[in-house]
Order: C-alpha cells, then sequence, then structure tokens
C-alpha cells in the first residue's frame, strides 16, 4: 500500500484500494458478533400480587411503574410457593426437584432432595458465561452452603449474598437462629457491616460489579436477588412515614381495596370473585384498639420496604441510562412467590432462639432489634383476589408479579393474561444470548428445559405463549398442583 501512494494514481491503484478496503470491512462484518443484550434479573422476596402501582397498589412505586409502561405485566404468572425451591426452578429452568430442591430446607441423599443445585441441571450464569457474559449477584442465595453450592462455583463471575433465606436488614444478626448471618463474596465468608441497609447495598454491589467491567463491551447477566420485602419488616422512618395511618382500616379492607383497584388496572377479571379468607385470620374487629394499632404499624413497615425497593430499582436504571446500556437491556420483575405468613418471633420454638437479640415492642418497630412479620392477615390483603397465600400451592402462594422490559419488548405498556412460569425464563434468555441450551455440561447429561422461550411472544411473532397442550406441574412439601 505504501509503493501504491509513491505511485502515480490511475485506476488500476484505485480499484486495488477500493477492493482491499472492501474485503476488510467484509472480514470485519462477517467476524463481529451481533450485539447481544444485557439481561437484568430482579427478584423481590416475598411481594404480594396487588402491591405495586401498576398492579393496581396503593404503594408508591414510580420505577417499577415505568418498566411496566415500556414493558409487558404478566397477569398469570406461576412461580413455586416457597423462596429456596423458586430460585433454583428460575435458574435452572427445570422442575425443583431436577434441580436438587424437591424442599425448602430439607437436605437428604434422596433424589431431588440435595439441597443445593445438582449437575442434572446447567445455570442460567454458568452457560451465559461460558458464551461471553459477564455474571454478577448481589442478594440471596438460598440454595446450599457449602462451598460447592456457592454461587462462585455455580456461575456467578462477582457474587455478593446471604446464604440462608432470611437476614436482619441491619445487622450480621441471624433472623433465624440465636447466631450470626452466613455471608459470602465470591466465594468467601465476609462480614456484614452493622449500619448498612439491605437493599441499598445489594444495589450498591451489583452497580459496583457492572461498572468494573463496563469498558470492555461484553454483556453482562445481573441478578438482583432483593431480601426485601421479606421479614423482619425493618426500613427507615422515612420511607413507612409516608404511609402512616393508610391502613387503620385492617386487613380485610385493604384485601377489598387491592381486589377492587386490580380489576380497575385491568390485572384481573370485572366479574373476579374474592375467595373465603384463611380460617387462622382474625377478624379486625374483633382487635382491642392497641393490637389494631400495631397491626396498622405492620403493614406501614412493608409498605415503606417496598417503596425503598423501588427507590433502589430506580437506582439501578438510573446507572444503565447514564452508562448508554439501558436501551440494551431486558429487565425482568418478579416476585418468587405469593404473599408471606410466618410469624416466626411469636412461634414458640423460635421465640426462644431469637428473644436475646430481638423484640416487637411498638416504639422499636421498624428498628434493628426490632422482629415484625405482618402474618397471615395482611398476606391475605397482599395475595388478594386469589386463595391464601406463600407456602401453599393455590393461586395465592403461586400467582405472583411479572414484568418484563426493554427494546425487544412489543406491545408497551400491555397485560398479558396467558399462562406463563418461571420456567419460561431460562430459555427466553439463552435466545436472547443466542445460546444454545446443551445435552451436556462438563461431561453430564443434563435434563431437558421444561419452559419455552417468551421472544416469539414479546416481539409480536406470536399471540400466545403456552397452547392448550401444555402441562405444568409442582410438588413442594406436599403441596402440589397439576394445570393443563
Amino acid at each position: 500500500m505504501n509503493q501504491q501512494r509513491k505511485s502515480k494514481p490511475g485506476l488500476i491503484t484505485t480499484v486495488t484500494l477500493y477492493l482491499g478496503l472492501s474485503l476488510i470491512v467484509s472480514c470485519c462484518s462477517l467476524s463481529a458478533p451481533q450485539e447481544r443484550p444485557n439481561i437484568l434479573l430482579i427478584v423481590a422476596d416475598d411481594l404480594g400480587y396487588g402491591d405495586i402501582g401498576c398492579f393496581g397498589g396503593d404503594i408508591e412505586t414510580p420505577n417499577i411503574d415505568a418498566l411496566a409502561a415500556r414493558g409487558i405485566r404478566f397477569s398469570r404468572f406461576h412461580t413455586a410457593p416457597m423462596c429456596a425451591p423458586t430460585r433454583a426452578m428460575l435458574l435452572s429452568g427445570n422442575d425443583n426437584h431436577i434441580a436438587g430442591i424437591g424442599r425448602q430446607a430439607r437436605v437428604s441423599e434422596d433424589f431431588g432432595y440435595e439441597g443445593q443445585l445438582t449437575d442434572r441441571i446447567v445455570t442460567i450464569p454458568q452457560l451465559l458465561r461460558d458464551t461471553g457474559y459477564h455474571t454478577y449477584m448481589a442478594g440471596k442465595w438460598h440454595m446450599g452452603r457449602t462451598s460447592e453450592a456457592n454461587p462462585a462455583q455455580k456461575g456467578f463471575e462477582q457474587s455478593f449474598v446471604l446464604l440462608s433465606g432470611a437476614g436482619n436488614h441491619y445487622t450480621n444478626q441471624s433472623a433465624l437462629s440465636k447466631g450470626k448471618s452466613r455471608y459470602t463474596e465470591n466465594g468467601d465468608s465476609i462480614t456484614w457491616a452493622d449500619g448498612d441497609y439491605s437493599t441499598d447495598f445489594y444495589t450498591e454491589k451489583l452497580i459496583q460489579y457492572m461498572d468494573q467491567d463496563r469498558a470492555d463491551g461484553q454483556p453482562f447477566f445481573a441478578y438482583a436477588a432483593y431480601t426485601s420485602p421479606h421479614w423482619p419488616l425493618q426500613v427507615d422512618e422515612a420511607y413507612w412515614k409516608k404511609y402512616e395511618g393508610k391502613y387503620d382500616r385492617g386487613y380485610e379492607a385493604l384485601r377489598q381495596k387491592r381486589f377492587n383497584s386490580l380489576k380497575t388496572a385491568g390485572i384481573i377479571p370485572k366479574d373476579a370473585a374474592l375467595p373465603a379468607m384463611h380460617p387462622s385470620v382474625t377478624p379486625w374487629d374483633s382487635l382491642p384498639a392497641e393490637q389494631q394499632k400495631k397491626e396498622a404499624r405492620k403493614m406501614e413497615l412493608y409498605a415503606g420496604m417496598v417503596d425503598n425497593l423501588d427507590e433502589n430499582i430506580g437506582r439501578l436504571i438510573d446507572y444503565l441510562k447514564d452508562t448508554g446500556q439501558f436501551d440494551n437491556t431486558l429487565i425482568v420483575f418478579m416476585s418468587d412467590n405469593g404473599a408471606a405468613p410466618r410469624d416466626f418471633f411469636h412461634n414458640k420454638r423460635y421465640r426462644e432462639r431469637l428473644s436475646d437479640y430481638y423484640n416487637d415492642d411498638y416504639e422499636q418497630m421498624g428498628e434493628a432489634d426490632s422482629y415484625i412479620s405482618y402474618g397471615p392477615q395482611w398476606a391475605e390483603a397482599g395475595s388478594a383476589p386469589f386463595r391464601y397465600y406463600k407456602d401453599y400451592a393455590t393461586e395465592g402462594g403461586m400467582n405472583t408479579t411479572l414484568i418484563l422490559s426493554g427494546p425487544q419488548v412489543e406491545r408497551q405498556g400491555s397485560i398479558h393474561h396467558g399462562f406463563t412460569t418461571l420456567l419460561d425464563l431460562a430459555p427466553t434468555f439463552y435466545d436472547l444470548a443466542q445460546t444454545s441450551y446443551p445435552e451436556t455440561f462438563r461431561g453430564q447429561k443434563l435434563y431437558p428445559l421444561l419452559g419455552i422461550s417468551l421472544m416469539p411472544f414479546l416481539t409480536g411473532k406470536e399471540k400466545v405463549i403456552h397452547d392448550q397442550e401444555y402441562v405444568f406441574a409442582l410438588e413442594h412439601g406436599g403441596n402440589a398442583m397439576v394445570r393443563k
């Protein structure tokens, strides 16, 4: 080329230059992969079906609502009825027994009850990392505490996780025993810095991880596994004060209000009917005034936690926008199961473990040493219009919130009423990442995926996701369901 530049320009030189440049451009076009989108998976912990604004809720969630306006809400999205099996199904795209979490908190040598993810499946981060994605996680793991079960061994390049199912939102204190919660960062044990608030901290960690690799241009899979609004209900006063007095009429009134607002929002049919409440729930009007006051504060705290959760989702969105990545990111927001009825502090077995550190005094509700759960009474309001709540394989335990938002989504702002499950998310992510699910992984034969990609529906090529022959079944702890 240098010799040609020294020569007198002519037709042959011009043609040579043109053909050379064309060949270079052609080669670059062939070698450059099509740009693959980032994937941000956001999971709320025990969020009620009608809590958020775009599902008709009364809690302020402008950032989640904005995702819905740019995406699709799914009114009949189904998970498992408890946290750990949902997470196993979510990251594997398979049945909870195949994935190894046949029952939460049970570990044995029996098939399906290993208590951690098995080599019968490959996780989303394992497969995406092997195909050029960065993989990050911050939040709740709940799928095994051994070193081989850690997120660092399951495909996550960077991770900061709570290993157990619940923890104090401000300190290192366990929410399940007298001891401390166990956290790891990239597989190494680490201590929680007292004073950091869980939802705020997990957001900061995830942004830190994403920002470390931003310059290399590789896409990422980021998993924000928040522990909000899981008990114990703890949040700064600035958040729950906004809701002070809003729940003074009680849980039955809120349940009816949510039921009506879900209809108004178009989430449920106009002719839907409320099922009977769980027989364990005490009628609001039969409670003494002091107990009503304390019950109302429970729901104020819960609403404050959801409000703070939304604020942190806004921080993730702002980061993506500020770094020019928002328009190339599919954002998935979901709840892991129905609203939570458990109240461990008032369970004699657990109270003996917890009362050395925690109390449930009215004056301290929401603080670091306060242990409050909103119980089956408010869970019934959170799960309206469905029967019962978390733990049960009923609609109230399994039909949860789902929003998919991003540039790939047609029909933005719409609601889809067709049946979907969390098993459909892994195939969708692989489709987006231009990645095929293998028959074997690292020498181990895999069970096939059970869901299907949502991409044909999201892009407008298909009008339905599952046909009438599709069967979904689940068993967990003796609670079972099957749907065709």
